[in-house]
């Protein structure tokens, strides 16, 4: 084994060991910096030097599939590692930078997701979302910022449809984070002409019930999504937002007919996570959510008075007042 697999290999172990989702390897003079973001707060875990920094950039980019001569423009790749026979998928991401690249590992177990039920602070706001499993049509949203829990809520979200097998569930992703049974996945390869408009065409061919569109990332992937909703398809999907009232401004503002985002869009749930002590004083994270549904949609289209929802700073205090009580036992 070579000093860059060896140093790979080290790095990507610990990171998994302290639950650690995303791995950044920042460039400085002497090399690099590595850092671990865990609880979504990045930690400092090593520097390396330039002569291992370049071995391993290299080493990285083979083994992901990136181009190693091209340094200029962002490249993404992924590759596997197994850790004590759990496999995971790392995401890798390339971005040039003063005459050198750095990197960032996005690292996505493929063998510990987590049930929907187990994902919330609140036993309602499970129950709330459990019910979008029911709905026949409908665009159905998912928003917050990197690391807030979109995918993991999304992944459960399938995981719960498909007990039942009674669903043709396809799924369009870039890239896929998880392999699961029973259903279709269809990976974007524009090179391979599989980009998004391709892949829904074929997608609606397939005589889907459910899509699955990893994420939402410009007007023409909202329109599509719109459109298949209103097609009598149920759409879920995941968009980048600060919060459940910025998703449907946004979608606005790209260009999405207001009548059509109406009858499209059911509800929309924004997610954060917040650090949960337990009585054994050790911590966890669990999500609250801020969700719109119909009757919200409508209000804010028409741009009147929203009707009460639960907002996050609500749902923070009440969140501080369970585990108060939680501690009082």
């Amino acid at each position: 084994m070579n000093s860059a697999t060896s140093l790979s290999k080290s790095i990507i172990e610990h990171a998994i060991c302290v639950h650690a989702s995303d791995i950044h390897f920042i460039p400085c003079k002497k090399g690099a910096d590595v850092y671990f973001r865990i609880n979504n707060k990045r930690s400092f875990h090593q520097a390396i030097n330039i002569d291992h920094y370049n071995a391993l950039l290299t080493h990285y980019k083979f083994t992901s599939g990136m181009d190693i001569g091209e340094i200029q423009k962002p490249q993404n790749g992924s590759l596997t590692f197994t850790l004590n026979q759990y496999i995971y998928s790392l995401r890798l991401s390339t971005l040039p930078v003063q005459h050198t690249e750095s990197l960032a590992i996005r690292i996505l177990p493929q063998e510990a997701s987590r049930q929907l039920n187990q994902l919330f602070l609140f036993h309602k706001q499970y129950k709330r979302i459990k019910e979008w499993t029911c709905l026949q049509s409908g665009l159905l949203l998912l928003t917050g910022p990197t690391g807030s829990g979109k995918s993991t809520t999304l992944y459960a979200l399938i995981h719960e449809i498909i007990q039942t097998k009674e669903k043709q569930l396809i799924t369009l992703e870039d890239p896929i984070e998880q392999q699961l049974p029973d259903i279709l996945q269809v990976q974007l390869n524009e090179k391979a002409g599989i980009t998004y408009a391709e892949g829904f065409k074929a997608i609606l061919r397939h005589d889907p019930d459910i899509v699955m569109i990893g994420e939402i990332r410009g007007a023409t992937t909202a329109a599509f999504a719109v459109n298949a909703a209103l097609s009598g398809h149920v759409v879920f999907s995941t968009f980048h937002a600060s919060n459940a009232v910025g998703a449907i401004t946004r979608l606005l503002e790209m260009g999405i007919d207001p009548a059509d985002l109406r009858a499209s869009l059911k509800a929309v749930a924004a997610i954060e996570l917040i650090n949960i002590h337990e009585q054994n004083e050790t911590e966890k994270r669990s999500a609250i959510l801020e969700i719109l549904e119909e009757h919200h949609i409508d209000a804010i289209i028409h741009r009147q008075p929203i009707p009460f929802y639960e907002t996050f700073q609500n749902l923070r205090k009440e969140a501080y007042q369970h585990e108060q009580k939680s501690s009082d036992y």
